[in-house]
C-alpha cells in the first residue's frame, strides 16, 4: 500500500498548478508551459474546446427555436443569470445556472458565473484599457484603500507583451488618463460618434475626450495570430456564441491551445477546488485538494508553485476555506482582511437621446465595439463631492423602421423596404466604487453546496459616493448631449437594481506594501505564503474605471515570470 501512495503522489505532482482556466488562468498556463514547467490547470466546469463546443456559432436566425430569446421556463429557473445582457438563447449554455451553485446574499448581488474551460473569456465584452499612474496612485492620493505596491512603469512592459499576443484594435490618443498600447488598426467611429467627439473636444477644450473603444479583436493578420490559429475578426458581432475564427481573444482560442502545444499542459475539468494544502512543517503550500464534480471523490495534487485564478469571488472562497493550524482563518489571513474591501464597477445608470443630423448617412456591418469616454472627473484635482470618477461608453446607430404588415410575399416586400429615422444615441456609466472594510465575502457557517463546501456569503451594496457619482454622470452627460444637439434625452436609473451585472467584481486579496494591511506583495504573492500567487480580480487594490481584464492578464504574465525566476533560485 505505501508504494501505491508514493506512485499516486508522484503521478499527481507537477511543477505548477493553476486554479481556473479563464482570462488570467489561461495566461498562467501559457507562461508556465512555455517556460518548460509541467503545469496542471484545474477547471471546476465542463470542457469547452475551441470551435468543437460552440453549438450555435454558425446558426441562422431561423434555426433558433425562440428567435434568440430565452424561454419563459429558463428565465424563471434562472432569475439571476437571466438578468445578464448576454444570457440569450444562443449563449445561455455558457452560463452557470442559478441552481447549480447557490450562494448567500446578505444584500442583493447578481453573481454571474461561467464554469467551463475558458470561463467568462467566452462571454466578455472584449474592452481593453490600460490603467495609468492616476489609478495606481489613486488610493494614496485620495485617502481610500491602501497604496498600490506597483506603478504604471512596473506593468507597462507586460501590457505591451500581452497586447501583442492578444491583438488589440485601437487608436493612439496620447492621454495621460488612459495610456496608449500596442494597437492594430481601429474599426473607426461612425459619423454621429465623430460629431459627438468634435463637439465635446471643442466645448471642453480637450479636457474631455470621446475616443474609439479599444477592443480585443484582430483587425490585421500577423504571424503571431496565425501561429495561434486565429484569423481576423469577421465583424459578425456574434461573439457570445464563441468565435470559430478566433477573431476576438479567449482562453479557448488562444492561450490554452498555445499551452497545449508545448506538451507541458495537463488539463483537468470537473475539478472543484476545495482548498489549498498548507504544510505547517515545510512552511509553504504543497498542493490543492480537489473534489470531482461528478463522483464527489477527493483527490490531492501537488506542486511547488500555485496560482489562484478562479475568478474574484471563487478565489476568495478557496483561500477562506484553506484552513490549517498555521492559518485557522484562511490561507495567508493573519490580518483577517481576506474577503474584505471588495469593490466593483457601477453600471447602474445610462442615458439615451436622438440626433436629427447626418440623415444622409447610415452604418453598414456590425462593428463589435463603440466609442469610449475616459474618466474626466477628479483627475488632477478633487473637484466634486465624491471620490474618484467614471468612464462611459457611447454609441450611435440609425433607427430602422420596418413594416411588419402583410403575409407571404407582401410581408417580404414590406420588410425588404425599410426606411430610416433619426439616430439613436446612448451612453452607459462605468463608475469606480470605493473598497470598504464592510464590503465583504465570507463563508456561511451553516449552508454548504453539493460538494460539502461552505456557501459564499456576499455583503455588497452601493453607497453615498456611488449615488453622488450617478447624479453627476446624469448631469454631465445631459449637458454634453445637449451641446451636441441631441433631443429627447432621457436618463435611465433603477435605484433598486442589485450590483453585480457589471461582472467586474474585484478585491478581497488585495495587493499592498504592508502585510498588516494587505494580502499580496508587489509580485502577487501571499505575504505569508510566498509560493501561492493570486493574479485575477481578487488581487486588485482598487478598481479604477477601466475594464479590468487586460490588467489581470498583464499582472499574471508578470507574476509567472517572477515565479519562474524565483524557482530557479531555489
Amino acid at each position: 500500500m505505501p508504494n501505491f501512495n508514493i506512485d499516486s503522489t508522484k503521478n499527481n505532482t507537477f511543477d505548477a498548478i493553476v486554479i481556473g482556466s479563464g482570462m488570467s488562468g489561461g495566461w498562467a498556463a501559457k507562461e508556465f508551459t512555455e517556460k518548460g514547467l509541467k503545469t496542471l490547470v484545474l477547471e471546476r466546469g465542463r470542457d469547452v474546446t475551441h470551435i468543437k463546443n460552440y453549438p450555435t456559432t454558425n446558426m441562422m436566425p431561423w434555426e433558433l427555436k425562440h428567435a434568440g430569446q430565452v424561454s419563459y421556463d429558463l428565465r424563471q429557473d434562472n432569475p439571476i443569470a437571466a438578468r445578464c445582457y448576454n444570457f440569450r438563447e444562443d449563449s445561455q449554455h455558457f452560463f452557470t445556472k442559478d441552481k447549480e451553485q447557490p450562494y448567500v446574499q446578505k444584500k442583493p448581488f447578481d453573481w454571474i458565473r461561467a464554469y467551463q474551460t475558458g470561463g467568462k473569456s467566452l462571454l466578455w465584452a472584449r474592452q481593453t484599457q490600460r490603467l495609468s499612474d492616476l489609478d495606481f496612485e489613486g488610493p494614496a492620493r485620495d485617502g481610500f484603500a491602501v497604496d498600490w505596491p506597483i506603478r504604471y512603469k512596473d506593468i507597462a512592459p507586460w501590457y505591451s507583451y500581452v497586447e501583442k499576443f492578444v491583438g488589440i484594435s485601437g487608436e493612439y490618443n496620447g492621454l495621460d488618463v488612459l495610456p496608449d498600447g500596442e494597437f492594430l488598426k481601429s474599426m473607426g467611429l461612425n459619423c454621429t460618434e465623430e460629431h459627438f467627439r468634435d463637439i465635446v473636444a471643442k466645448k471642453y477644450k480637450n479636457q474631455r475626450h470621446v475616443i474609439y473603444g479599444r477592443c480585443a479583436h484582430i483587425t490585421k493578420n500577423k504571424d503571431i495570430f496565425m501561429k495561434q490559429g486565429r484569423a481576423m475578426c469577421q465583424t459578425r458581432d456574434l461573439c457570445r456564441r464563441g468565435c470559430p475564427f478566433g477573431g476576438y481573444f479567449s482562453s479557448n482560442s488562444s492561450t490554452l491551445p498555445w499551452a497545449q502545444k508545448t506538451g507541458n499542459l495537463s488539463m483537468k475539468n470537473d475539478a472543484v477546488v476545495h482548498s489549498i494544502i498548507y504544510d505547517d512543517e515545510k512552511g509553504k503550500a504543497t498542493g490543492v485538494r480537489v473534489i470531482d464534480a461528478n463522483t464527489k471523490e477527493t483527490t490531492e495534487y501537488f506542486a511547488s508553485v500555485i496560482f489562484v485564478n478562479a475568478s474574484t469571488f471563487n478565489s476568495n472562497m478557496i483561500l477562506l476555506n484553506s484552513k490549517s493550524n498555521r492559518f485557522p482563518e484562511g490561507l495567508g489571513n493573519d490580518n483577517r482582511l481576506l474577503g474584505k474591501y471588495i469593490a466593483f464597477h457601477n453600471y447602474r445608470v445610462s442615458i439615451s437621446g436622438e440626433y436629427e443630423g447626418n440623415l444622409d448617412k447610415t452604418t453598414t456591418g456590425r462593428r463589435p465595439t463603440s466609442a469610449y469616454v475616459p474618466r474626466f472627473r477628479n483627475v488632477h484635482k478633487q473637484e466634486t463631492d465624491f471620490l474618484r470618477g467614471y468612464a462611459a461608453g457611447f454609441n450611435a446607430s440609425r433607427q430602422i423602421h420596418q413594416d411588419t404588415n402583410g403575409l407571404g410575399e407582401s410581408l417580404k416586400e414590406n420588410l425588404s423596404n425599410a426606411s430610416y429615422g433619426n439616430w439613436n444615441v446612448g451612453s452607459h456609466m462605468m463608475g469606480e466604487t470605493i473598497p470598504k472594510e464592510e464590503s465583504t465575502l465570507s463563508l456561511d457557517p451553516e449552508k454548504t453546496d453539493q460538494y460539502g463546501i461552505p456557501q459564499l456569503k456576499i455583503n455588497l451594496d452601493y453607497d453615498d459616493n456611488d449615488e453622488k457619482m450617478i447624479k453627476d454622470y446624469v448631469e454631465q452627460f445631459t449637458e454634453m448631449f445637449e451641446a451636441a444637439g441631441f433631443k429627447n434625452i432621457k436618463a435611465h436609473d433603477i435605484p433598486d437594481k442589485a450590483p453585480g451585472l457589471d461582472i467586474h467584481e474585484m478585491g478581497g486579496v488585495r495587493m499592498g506594501h504592508d502585510p498588516k494591511t494587505s494580502l499580496l506583495n508587489k509580485w502577487n504573492q501571499l505575504h505569508t505564503c510566498k509560493n501561492v500567487y493570486v493574479t485575477d480580480g481578487a488581487c486588485m487594490t482598487s478598481t479604477s474605471t477601466q475594464n479590468p481584464s487586460l490588467t489581470y492578464m498583464a499582472l499574471t504574465a508578470r507574476a509567472c515570470d517572477h515565479a519562474v525566476k524565483e524557482s530557479k533560485k531555489g
